[in-house]
């Protein structure tokens, strides 16, 4: 089976094409502590069934040093208290920022959930100097998808105002099961 991965971008934040907001109250709040425990929860809870695995293998103190540098900010998403979703912002390159992680933990998709977060995320991502004075504003942000990912991302990052500027397709090296959220045993 071939991956095909999609680089998108914004330029500018005219380009924002926000969501309507979900029918329910959802609340999006910056963790502004560093949590590796936070991370990675949120890391396997949402990419567990989207093959995400590069980062299943790092140490704590890797997790640590990873959010704990400037222009890296991570957004949840509440809903009645619960976290449902993240985002995680990488801007310390030059103007450039990063959706480096997005998606929502499995039983709030198909809510309106995800565009609401993503119009906030890239709020946040044309915003992010004002966070982080020692950063240059944000001239750029951009995202990869994959055909891996959730059937809705794609169309979501469009819907939202981000273009494709590259596409690449490869042999798929990724096991046909994905580790889920839960390593050793399937949720019922």
């Amino acid at each position: 089976m071939d991956i095909t991965t999609w680089h998108l971008e914004q330029t500018d934040p005219a380009q924002l094409r926000p969501a309507a907001p979900p029918a329910e109250p959802v609340e999006i709040i910056r963790a502004e502590v560093v949590s590796p425990e936070l991370n990675r929860f949120l890391y396997t809870a949402v990419g567990g069934d989207w093959c995400w695995t590069d980062r299943l293998g790092w140490t704590w103190p890797q997790w640590r040093d990873w959010l704990d540098r400037p222009g890296v900010e991570t957004w949840v998403a509440y809903l009645r208290g619960t976290p449902v979703g993240y985002v995680e912002l990488d801007g310390p390159a030059g103007g450039e920022v990063e959706i480096a992680y997005f998606g929502l933990l499995p039983q709030f998709t198909g809510r309106r959930i995800g565009g609401h977060l993503l119009t906030v995320a890239l709020q946040r991502a044309w915003t992010l100097a004002e966070r982080w004075p020692s950063l240059p504003a944000t001239r750029r942000v951009w995202v990869h998808t994959c055909s891996l990912d959730g059937p809705a991302a794609l169309s979501n990052y469009q819907a939202r105002g981000m273009a494709v500027y590259n596409t690449e397709v490869e042999p798929s090296a990724t096991p046909a099961a994905t580790p889920g959220p839960w390593p050793g045993a399937a949720r019922p």
